[in-house]
């Protein structure tokens, strides 16, 4: 009698519950497949367009080996704007494929949720029914029953049932660390997204740039290469000037480093800012480097590395941080340093400067992760073409200056800077990745 009871429970109560979610789920599982597809189909677009953006950076790197003609110079800005425009479309691609992952994620964790009320569902009716039938006494079902072997038939099918009870609880513990996992993911994607929205902003802040510097130059030069070679002229002798009075300046600082306020050197602390690794220029030349030859290199006065890298490559931070401040000394005419730059402080006693960068991704006061996109490399400032220039100091030596409080610095006046006494720079490639 007990079995046909279980039975009947076990048809009239658990399959109704299993048919009544088959369909949903089903469903549910096509649309996952669905979405998988154009996630697939959009990853072959973004190989297709990655190869195209190789072969816009491999004709920026011939026009930037020619001799610096107005032609040349205009044949450049296009040829940047063409291929950040190829970097747009991946970043659309990219929006796109995680919009779909996000939705994939949503039908992933409804299934999910699904699967845990239903055997939750199961669970509390698999209990009900033992404790109904737990009422009896073992002496009284054993009376119940006029073959002895039929009693122990009874009794082996309790024990199937506490069996299937735990593998059903078994099965809700998977259940719901799925439920857990697909959540963060979820989350993880949507901080993605987010990203990938505010990265696409800038790359068209890049674009707009591109031709807006297309037209000033023209408009500067005349469109003549003699009006061309005049400017270039006067910004070197600028740049010189305003470099001179700095470099005065920061000799008269009064800062001695402190060995232990900085991680050792040779300790790789920093990862590098930019993802494709090309040194045009290297750090040296201060006069406490020609004291300190092991540190600095004692080679010609350089403030930092130089990274070559086409306009509107990301930055990235190298190592956690908070945005100190940023400028543009590009907003005073005639102030040709920096350009757009940022200064982040670290926690380990150390700051970094990104100068020439085209858009600025952060402001101050922002804490920024390791990794994390921080602005994108321009042509800002003096530079002999898009690059990124970083820079190390020790923290407690670094400070940000107007450029009329350094001197009467030609052009500059309102401007700021980050100012550092000579001790406080250090050549940045002690704390890079090796080579």
């Amino acid at each position: 009698m007990q079995i046909r009871l279980f039975v009947a429970f076990f048809i009239g109560i658990i399959i109704p519950q299993l048919l009544f979610v088959a369909a949903p789920n089903a469903l549910a599982v096509s649309e996952i497949d669905k979405l998988k597809n154009q996630i697939e189909d959009r990853s072959s677009r973004l190989a297709d367009i990655e190869a195209e953006i190789a072969r816009f950076e491999a004709e920026l790197q011939v026009v930037g080996a020619e001799k610096s003609t107005l032609q040349s110079a205009i044949t450049k800005l296009e040829t940047e704007r063409r291929k950040v425009g190829a970097e747009i479309s991946k970043t659309e691609n990219q929006i796109v494929s995680t919009d779909l992952e996000i939705n994939k994620l949503i039908l992933e964790i409804s299934k999910a949720q699904r699967d845990i009320d239903v055997t939750e569902a199961g669970i509390g009716a698999i209990i009900r029914d033992e404790y109904r039938a737990s009422e009896s006494s073992l002496l009284e079902v054993l009376l119940l029953h006029e073959k002895l072997s039929e009693f122990w038939s009874d009794y082996e099918s309790h024990e199937s049932v506490r069996n299937t009870l735990a593998a059903k609880v078994s099965a809700l513990d998977v259940f719901r660390e799925l439920l857990e996992d697909k959540r963060e993911q979820s989350e993880n994607k949507r901080d993605e997204l987010s990203s990938l929205k505010t990265q696409y902003t800038n790359q068209n802040r890049v674009i707009l740039n591109s031709k807006q510097e297309q037209s000033e130059l023209l408009s500067a030069t005349k469109s003549e290469e003699k009006g061309y070679q005049q400017l270039l002229s006067d910004q070197k002798a600028a740049k010189e000037a305003i470099e001179k009075e700095l470099r005065d300046f920061e000799s008269k600082l009064q800062f001695i480093l402190d060995p232990n306020t900085i991680p050792a050197l040779g300790t790789q602390v920093f990862s590098w800012p930019v993802a494709n690794v090309i040194i045009t220029q290297l750090f040296g030349g201060t006069e406490f480097a020609k004291q300190n030859s092991a540190v600095y290199g004692g080679r010609a006065y350089h403030p930092g590395v130089d990274f070559g890298a086409p306009r509107g490559t990301p930055i990235y931070a190298p190592l956690a941080g908070t945005v100190r401040a940023t400028g543009n000394t590009d907003a005073v005419p005639g102030c040709y340093s920096w350009g757009k730059w940022t200064l982040l402080d670290h926690a380990n006693g150390l700051s970094t400067l990104y100068a020439h960068q085209d858009v600025l991704g952060v402001s101050p006061g922002q804490k920024v992760s390791t990794g994390e996109i921080i602005g994108y490399v321009g042509n800002t400032g003096y530079s002999t073409g898009p690059h990124l220039h970083f820079s190390v100091y020790a923290k407690a030596g670094v400070s940000v200056r107007k450029f009329n409080e350094i001197k009467t610095v030609t052009s500059c006046g309102p401007a700021s800077t980050p100012v550092a006494a000579s001790d406080a720079y250090i050549d940045p490639m002690v704390y890079l990745p090796p080579r």
